[in-house]
């Protein structure tokens, strides 16, 4: 059985951990500090979650067990977990970035579930990228609706 990954005692375990608490924490300080649910508690636990589950799936390998089994189920868990946060209300809802973001937390704790640590550093940084690049353009859009051009009718 490859436990190794699994061992407290082995510097994989150790990076895996460390990797999961730098991904997750990146993007749940990001949620954190614009007030958003799934702060960096939430996110560090939504990333160290998966990479268990995928982890202890990968042990299975050498026995009767299917790994993938393992990495299906978590997906189909951690979409009703985003679910939850979803919430509408007088023809709005709210939650679904905060969805999303529990998706692709999920995502990255089963790359580094996987052993790819740096594939799950990347997504962490375009996701915060994407978080960040789109609020900019959207407070950006707003702006320019704001300004000369706003509530202008003429058509050319």
């Amino acid at each position: 059985m490859n436990s190794y990954f699994l061992d407290p005692l082995s510097l994989d375990f150790w990076s895996r951990i460390g990797a999961t608490l730098l991904c997750g924490g990146i993007i749940g300080l990001e949620r954190q500090l614009r007030g958003k649910p799934a702060g960096i508690r939430t996110s560090i636990l939504i990333c160290l979650g998966t990479q268990v589950f995928i982890s202890l799936g990968l042990s299975l390998n050498n026995g009767n067990g299917d790994s993938s089994r393992v990495l299906g189920q978590v997906v189909t868990g951690i979409g009703f977990i985003g679910a939850g946060v979803i919430m509408g209300k007088e023809n709005i809802v709210r939650g679904v970035t905060s969805a999303a973001i529990i998706w692709i937390l999920a995502g990255i704790g089963a790359a580094i579930g996987l052993g790819y640590i740096t594939t799950a550093v990347a997504l962490t940084m375009v996701t915060v990228l994407v978080l960040l690049g789109v609020e900019f353009l959207e407070s950006s859009f707003r702006k320019l609706r704001r300004g000369v051009h706003a509530g202008s009718s003429h058509t050319n």
